[in-house]
């Protein structure tokens, strides 16, 4: 790449490798261990699932997952969720999206910057690196090493630009991206060398924020996607943004703050998630409860529901097949954990889906599979995978046409080659103007690349010709070349989508990455204990609140002082392991009021209760 020298010592050491699910919602790391793969947990706990948040504060420090999760409510312009329906887009692409708490600024190539604290400017690219960078880390804390390579998910219908910026966002948290690999042939993989399973499948993959469905076939350790469908702009989310709406109608709001949005849309999810289990459950949302039940709500997503269901079909036509020849469906992501889309997958296919494995960690299963496979010699052909691209690829020719040179659902790698002529006398220049899409017209489809084949002989119409050659590497990402064929003079591009950030861009953030890295790993640690301390702050008050009547007149002074104290050091306090040692330190000494907290709830819960009740 320009700018770049990279030195290959082949006796260095690769470090470890993992796939990674990069999800809309939550992302996960896995890792082949024992000839198993395993989800990583985290290093506080025993969760897998990483919320895909960043919070970016106004002293430039970084939090991601969970944490940041818990400010989105009080920061909503400055906390980043749901980045991967930004990825690849232009401005735009997004005004359009209904209920977005972001500020957008305008930048080069296109590309969608979100406005955080401080006015710093952020890419949907740089959001997305910080969410890998902490999987990076997530995967060296459990090896005590290095990890260097990953094979990255992405969705089956994400096109060139998008598939380009996650590549850039893998780059960007420094790890070297061995492939693309679709998340539905990455469950399969799953289902597949760990359930034995032959014949043809469907994969149903609704996430939050993107739905894929795959037609494959595996027979005797080879996978073969025949066909792909979905939309990258459907999901849970979605589901989310519709009990929203049904709220903001009922109060009659109709310009929604940022706040309000981003606490609605929290409330939201919840209410979703409750309902997975419950027939009926209450959202409050500022002080007013709004009564939801499962019809209700099952009502309000059919819509999107169908939409999956038009896709369903129509990969099923694209494949040859019909719902009789599925042998099985594999439910992915974890919005099929709704009651409605598991009722609906089983009425569109006519039989129950198979969900045995985790549908929340099955992608990144299959990525750690398929890592494995590239990068362990006694595995390298165990299996074969076959995927296909999701759109036709093309260039435009006279008329505004766009002629495909590479139709949809073509298996991967491929080159294709066509032969074009001159159409003017004496024409010495031919404009090359890649496009990508279904449609007839070339203003009806995504522009990925231009460029210009100069030195063609002046010559009468017809009689220059270049041939112009489209090669797709394993990861779905495009090269183009065109040459002419008296002269030999040749032009080659490799795609960099209109929409994705240009080499000095991503040479300067990689730079800035090494220069500041040892700052920005010491700001992140201060800005999560000063996170920390705020939950003890808010704690620590409500209790004072609702159980401040346990405590002597003494002891009520004390603990106020301590959480004084603790105020002004969250503040001030610059040494993360300072920080730390003085909330231990407020926690311990507040452990005898809590213990007064526990034994009155306790002594509340047996009131009026026998012996034998426990």
């Amino acid at each position: 790449m320009k700018g770049f020298l990279q030195i290959h010592d082949p006796l260095k050491p690769k470090g470890h490798v993992v796939g990674i699910d990069l999800g809309t919602t939550n992302s996960l790391v896995a890792a082949v261990i024992n000839g198993k793969a395993e989800c990583l947990a985290a290093d506080e706990g025993d969760a897998r699932l990483l919320p895909s948040v960043v919070h970016y504060s106004a002293n430039g420090s970084v939090i991601v997952g969970k944490r940041a999760s818990e400010l989105l409510p009080q920061f909503p312009t400055d906390t980043i969720k749901s980045v991967k329906r930004f990825m690849g887009k232009s401005l735009g692409d997004v005004e359009t999206r209904k209920l977005g708490a972001y500020k957008f600024l305008e930048g080069k190539q296109g590309v969608v910057r979100f406005e955080v604290a401080g006015g710093q400017p952020v890419t949907p690219i740089e959001v997305s690196g910080e969410i890998l960078r902490q999987l990076k880390r997530r995967g060296e804390s459990h090896f005590a090493g290095k990890v260097e390579q990953a094979v990255i998910t992405v969705p089956a219908y994400f096109d060139d630009a998008q598939r380009q910026a996650t590549k850039d966002a893998g780059r960007l948290a420094g790890l070297d991206v061995l492939r693309l690999l679709n998340e539905p042939t990455a469950a399969a993989l799953a289902y597949g060398l760990d359930k034995g399973v032959q014949g043809l499948y469907a994969v149903y993959d609704l996430g939050g924020g993107t739905f894929d469905i795959s037609i494959l076939e595996l027979i005797d350790g080879v996978f073969q996607v025949k066909s792909v469908g979905g939309d990258s702009a459907l999901g849970g989310d979605d589901f989310d943004r519709a009990i929203a709406q049904k709220v903001l109608d009922a109060r009659g709001i109709k310009e929604p703050s940022a706040q309000q949005i981003a606490t609605l849309l929290q409330l939201a999810r919840a209410a979703k998630e409750r309902l997975t289990d419950a027939p009926q459950t209450e959202l409050v949302f500022e002080g007013a409860p709004f009564p939801i039940t499962r019809a209700d709500f099952d009502s309000w997503i059919a819509p999107l529901l169908n939409k999956t269901g038009v896709s369903a079909k129509r990969a099923l036509k694209d494949a040859g097949v019909s719902v009789e020849d599925v042998k099985g469906v594999v439910l992915v992501g974890g919005s099929t954990r709704v009651p409605a889309v598991r009722s609906y997958v089983a009425q569109i296919f006519d039989r129950e889906p198979l969900s045995d494995i985790d549908p929340d960690q099955v992608v990144a299963l299959g990525a750690a599979i398929q890592a494995d496979l590239l990068t362990n010699e006694e595995r390298k052909d165990e299996v074969l995978l076959l995927d296909v691209i999701p759109l036709s690829l093309g260039l435009e020719t006279m008329g505004g046409i766009a002629e495909k040179l590479i139709g949809r659902n073509s298996t991967i790698p491929i080159a294709q080659a066509q032969i074009f002529t001159t159409f003017q006398d004496g024409q010495t220049g031919m404009d090359i103007h890649v496009v990508q899409g279904e449609r007839e017209l070339v203003q009806d489809n995504r522009s990925l690349a231009r460029f210009k084949l100069s030195g063609i002989p002046p010559m009468a119409a017809g009689m220059g010709r270049v041939q112009v050659t489209f090669r797709v590497d394993a990861d779905g990402i495009l090269q183009v070349s065109a040459k002419e064929e008296s002269t030999g003079i040749e032009q080659q591009i490799t795609v960099k989508p209109t929409h994705g950030l240009t080499d000095e861009e991503m040479e300067q953030m990689l730079l800035d990455s090494i220069d500041h890295a040892e700052d920005d790993m010491q700001k992140r640690l201060l800005a999560e204990q000063r996170v920390e301390a705020e939950r003890l702050l808010m704690d620590g008050a409500k209790q004072l609140k609702e159980n401040g009547d346990l405590l002597s007149t003494d002891e009520r002074r004390e603990f106020e002082a301590q959480l004084t104290r603790l105020s002004t050091l969250a503040k001030t306090e610059t040494n993360h392991e300072a920080l730390k040692a003085v909330i231990t330190d407020v926690d311990g000494k507040a452990r005898p009021f809590v213990e007064k907290i526990l034994d009155r709830a306790i002594g509340k819960a047996a009131v009026g209760q026998q012996i034998e009740d426990f």
